[in-house]
């Protein structure tokens, strides 16, 4: 039988970096092969600790996938996200807790999502509904993956079955939330040994409206003034991604996590998405409350571009 891969988005963020892992450990308890969880890009710092703390390597990097190739995919689904060669692949199985957009597949499968706060919070459903045991380990890279998503529960995306998960998760792997949850944040929100190239490229998510193609980034902070001393060198990199790659719009959304708020850096023909809801002075947005790319301001471009 052919290799079975596992990955999430590429710009991968502890969630997908996570769930590639623990939804590989599934699957091969479940169809009595071995299952490789990959990853489409470099790993971030906070993905970095919670893989460290729990002593669990690195997933391998995937730059491409040949036709035919039997493939899992998690917390993602759209095309525009995912590995090249996607759309000839054999897509055998999704979980995801993000909106079905820019996904066909010629044959059927098992797709499983909800709005949930977090991938890792289906696959604990999941763990539950196959009576499969879920070790320490695993536990701990499902609850760094529920922390993360969900920004230690603060998150306008979590809800009931994101806590119940987590505090089920913590016990399993033996961590303490809170404690475990801030270093872990923390350590996602050095951004001081990133080129601004690197930055804007951190957690970017290319999404494509008919003929449209926007990018939505996000990095985590606590001090946003700190990350806006680059500013101009960031919207230079931002310029040349836009002339690069043909976008329309790039939003770069700097969360500050202890605050829950964020500012962005508008660039594009089509800032009027963003303008029409908050006021952009300078290249700048300032969202008060804004968390959740997700939740907060994907609908929010996707309403009015």
């Amino acid at each position: 039988m052919k290799e079975i891969l596992v990955f999430g988005h590429k710009c991968p963020d502890t969630d997908s970096i996570c769930s590639s892992i623990v939804m590989a450990n599934l699957q091969t308890k479940l169809r009595g092969m071995e299952v490789t969880p990959c990853r489409l890009g470099e790993i971030n710092e906070e993905t970095k600790y919670a893989l460290k703390y729990f002593n669990v390597e690195e997933p391998r990097l995937l730059e491409k996938v040949e036709e035919g190739q039997i493939v899992v995919l998690v917390d993602h689904s759209e095309f525009s996200q995912s590995v090249e060669g996607i759309e000839n692949a054999k897509i055998d199985t999704v979980v995801d807790h993000h909106r079905i957009n820019d996904f066909r597949t010629s044959e059927p499968l098992f797709y499983y999502a909800q709005p949930v706060g977090c991938t890792s919070t289906l696959l604990f459903e999941l763990y539950k509904l196959n009576n499969v045991e879920i070790e320490p380990t695993i536990a701990g890279l499902m609850l760094s993956s529920i922390i993360s998503d969900t920004l230690l529960l603060k998150s306008p995306t979590t809800t009931l079955k994101d806590k119940n998960a987590l505090e089920e998760l913590a016990k399993i792997a033996n961590v303490d939330i809170n404690q475990y949850g801030l270093e872990m944040l923390k350590a996602g929100t050095n951004l001081d040994k990133y080129i601004e190239e690197e930055l804007i490229h951190l957690d970017a998510k290319t999404v494509e409206k008919e003929d449209i193609k926007y990018v939505i980034a996000q990095v985590n902070t606590v001090s946003i003034p700190d990350v806006m001393k680059r500013k101009e060198k960031l919207e230079r990199e931002i310029n040349k991604e836009i002339l690069a790659k043909g976008l329309s719009l790039f939003v770069f959304v700097i969360t500050d996590i202890v605050n829950s708020n964020s500012e962005a850096i508008i660039l594009g023909d089509r800032t009027d998405a963003i303008s029409k809801e908050y006021e952009i002075k300078d290249n700048i947005a300032v969202m008060p409350g804004v968390v959740s790319r997700k939740k907060q301001i994907l609908p929010l471009v996707e309403k009015n571009i």
